[in-house]
């Protein structure tokens, strides 16, 4: 396939576009330096009339706490440019494939987030990503979203990126005991982004490692079991004592409804992933 990925500097582009030039396709990459999704102009230069196959969008306002005080920034990366992305997608006959996020919902439900659930953020990074799958559907019918959550990977600055490092050095970390998701690896992401590419079926689907969910807190331990990392290191913390600008949602677990009933293959284990990332990171075990 002729692939345009976006957001080409960030852990999940970087990811994706090694991914797809892995198993042979032709990829183009382009961050926000060459390309700025938010200026229809640019997005319409770049796409149409170009060959792609597919649009994978990996671009976005990744800052929660940030998009608190930088509303406009926010929503025109990821609901002016998720738009401008789908629509050209849909001129130019492109499948378009993009990332949304498990912070679409509002945190309440103790078990899992599926597609049956309705949206409900609570903060304005949330808010912008869902008006982003909805500007997607109204701009491009074919679009296909894609949620996920707890993204960690190599080259990432987020916390689950950073957090073996930091213990690696010995150096303490605050880890939150009464927040809960599931992690996702981006490589495993990026695999079934390109999947869903090949699949080109419309629709909501959630992305992210399989297992019970867990706490900031349980992966960190996990990261130091599995690494050989002091655990005396993690300091348990509460979501109120870290006093963030952001809401964010208690428990954002997210389970896909049908994924496998498509014949796509069920996602790593999150141990099993996490292992594999160490390994390359820091060859820990």
């Amino acid at each position: 396939m002729r692939i345009l990925v976006t957001g080409a500097n960030g852990m999940v582009a970087r990811a994706t576009a090694g991914y797809c030039r892995g198993i042979g396709d032709d990829v183009t990459a382009l961050g926000r330096g060459v390309l700025d999704i938010s200026d229809r102009d640019q997005v319409f230069e770049a796409v149409i009339d170009r060959g792609f196959d597919a649009i994978l969008n990996c671009a976005a306002y990744t800052d929660v706490d940030g998009a608190e005080t930088n509303r406009e920034t926010c929503y025109a990366a990821n609901a002016v440019g998720v738009e401008n992305l789908a629509l050209a997608a849909k001129l130019s006959q492109t499948i378009f494939v993009t990332i949304s996020t498990d912070f679409v919902f509002s945190g309440e439900n103790p078990g899992f987030y599926t597609q049956r659930d309705t949206p409900d953020p609570q903060s304005v990074y949330g808010r912008s990503k869902l008006e982003g799958e909805e500007r997607a559907r109204a701009a491009n019918a074919a679009s296909v979203i894609v949620r996920s959550g707890w993204i960690y990977g190599s080259g990432g600055t987020n916390f689950l990126s950073v957090m073996h490092r930091l213990l690696a050095a010995g150096k303490p970390i605050k880890a939150i005991g009464d927040a809960f998701g599931t992690p996702t690896f981006a490589g495993d992401l990026a695999r079934r982004l390109r999947e869903l590419a090949e699949l080109d079926l419309p629709g909501t689907f959630h992305v992210t490692n399989s297992g019970p969910g867990m706490s900031y807190l349980e992966f960190a331990e996990a990261v130091a079991e599995i690494g050989g990392y002091d655990r005396n290191l993690i300091e348990p913390v509460s979501r109120e004592r870290l006093d963030r600008p952001a809401p964010r949602p208690v428990s954002s677990k997210l389970a896909c409804l049908f994924s496998e009933r498509l014949g796509l293959s069920r996602m790593p284990l999150w141990s099993d992933s996490l292992t594999a990332f160490l390994e390359t990171e820091s060859g820990a075990v």
